[in-house]
């Protein structure tokens, strides 16, 4: 592909998948080449190369007779990509790290700022976006591209979860606020390692977070006490 080709196929990639992992899609949808090529303006040439690669990835699956269908997610699938997660997420402080200076400081501090605000008013889509976007500002923190690269991947596998577990639970508003609450101590924490320039504890904070969420996820799927709470 050209370089403008190569541009527009990750520009409708990354939508396609945030609209997966945001549940715009939800598992069972089908996706038609004819719609996505006259929503975008292109030839079904590069959004048959989208879905290709978005099949690869296992955000999609071919049905014959049927077509293009968003895959179906569940916790048991996922655990040994959380627990890679895990180990990955204490190298963003250890690989190539950036120094932060006072313009990256302030992102973080506005991130944080972004949080505060949502615990105030809790919203599910919010949560997840701004789950998202913490997500590859972290990433900035790093100029190791294969950690970078393959953190994003197994990132985005997971974060749907999270949606479709807790539309299903018994009070889910309570659910929500108690999510952004925990989600909160991890972005101020990380904030303030930040604005320190302490890396490093970046990394640790981030890898304990992780296994914790997934604790939490699992426990909430089971309907037993959180584990911080036990």
């Amino acid at each position: 592909m050209t370089g403008e080709g190569r541009a527009r196929f990750e520009r409708i990639y990354a939508l396609l998948r945030s609209r997966i992992c945001l549940l715009d899609y939800p598992p069972g949808v089908r996706l038609r080449e004819e719609d996505l090529a006259k929503e975008f303006e292109t030839s079904r040439t590069p959004i048959r190369r989208v879905l290709a690669r978005l099949e690869d990835e296992g955000y999609l699956r071919s049905v014959h007779g049927v077509g293009t269908i968003v895959t179906d997610i569940d916790i048991a699938s996922l655990e040994q990509v959380y627990r890679l997660r895990v180990e990955l997420s204490e190298l963003i402080g250890k690989l190539s790290p950036v120094t932060p200076d006072e313009e990256a400081a302030d992102l973080f501090g506005a991130m944080r700022a972004r949080c505060e605000a949502l615990a105030k008013s809790p919203n599910q889509r919010a949560f997840a976006q701004l789950n998202m976007d913490f997500f590859h500002l972290l990433m900035t923190l790093t100029e190791n591209e294969p950690l970078q690269e393959f953190s994003e991947r197994l990132y985005y596998q997971t974060t749907r979860i999270w949606l479709k577990t807790a539309a299903g639970l018994d009070g889910y508003e309570d659910t929500l606020a108690s999510e952004i609450d925990f989600f909160l101590r991890e972005v101020s924490d990380i904030a303030t390692a930040v604005a320190c320039g302490a890396l490093e504890t970046v990394g640790q904070i981030r890898r304990a977070h992780v296994a914790m969420s997934f604790a939490r996820l699992k426990a909430r799927a089971r309907g037993d006490a959180l584990p911080e709470d036990s």
